[in-house]
């Protein structure tokens, strides 16, 4: 099957479904998951789909988000090395926020059972990974729980977040780059996380190469709001130095 052809059957199947993803095209059609990449960019610089994570949805859907189960099973490997970086960010004592996000559940997993730290989160994931961890003081935020990422959302996690002001909060984020900052799908997740970039002292960003250039409905904040992106080595070298030049460190797993 020539390019064009396999592109057109892309196309087809995302319009169907309302997404489709690397390996399971790559499988299909007994191609690289590379060559499904290109295609993948050749039909978003044709406006014909979004790229998202793990694959691409139809141009107009950019509400598409998801689910909790999907996102743990996604990039696993590349969240693992993640974490492993992300944990020397972690204070010796005083107090982290953990936003919702698949990368930051798996961070929450990971605490060293030494741990002295005082924790605040609205995601469930990360709390349930913690409540049982005898060095954490643990403060559940509370709110609407969204289904989709079991993350409290609304005015009570909106106020609970303007009261306290912690060492460092760990950010998820569905896209991230320079230019539309950082996004996410949901109105309401967003508002959320951008009270949470502005209840700590630092801020470190959780997000693997393939989320970089995303673009989602919901923008709650920008990447100069981020102190740190932990990465992994799939970001471009010349665009983590492009990040930095801008003020954010870049750490690539």
């Amino acid at each position: 099957m020539y390019a064009p052809e396999r592109q057109q059957e892309i196309l087809r199947l995302a319009r169907e479904s309302g997404r489709v993803d690397v390996l399971s095209l790559a499988e299909e059609f007994q191609v690289t998951a590379e060559t499904v990449r290109r295609d993948l960019k050749a039909l978003d610089r044709a406006g014909l789909v979004r790229r998202v994570h793990g694959g691409a949805i139809p141009a107009g859907r950019l509400d598409f988000e998801p689910d909790l189960a999907e996102r743990e099973a996604v990039a696993a490997d590349e969240k693992d090395r993640i974490v492993a970086a992300a944990l020397a960010e972690l204070p010796r004592e005083g107090s982290v926020v953990l936003d919702a996000g698949s990368t930051v559940a798996r961070l929450a997993a990971a605490f060293p059972l030494d741990s002295a730290l005082t924790v605040v989160t609205h995601a469930l994931p990360a709390a349930a990974r913690l409540a049982d961890h005898p060095g954490i003081d643990l403060h559940l935020v509370g709110g609407r729980v969204r289904h989709r990422t079991r993350a409290a959302v609304d005015a009570w996690a909106l106020r609970a977040y303007g009261e306290i002001r912690a060492d460092v909060a760990f950010v998820g984020a569905n896209g991230f780059s320079a230019a539309h900052g950082l996004t996410t799908p949901d109105l309401a997740e967003a508002a959320v996380k951008r009270a949470v970039l502005g209840s700590a002292r630092r801020v470190v960003l959780l997000a693997d190469s393939a989320k970089h250039g995303q673009e989602h409905f919901a923008r709650f904040g920008a990447l100069t709001d981020v102190d740190l992106i932990v990465t992994d080595s799939g970001l471009a070298p010349e665009t983590a130095a492009a990040i930095e030049a801008a003020g954010t460190e870049v750490v690539r797993a």
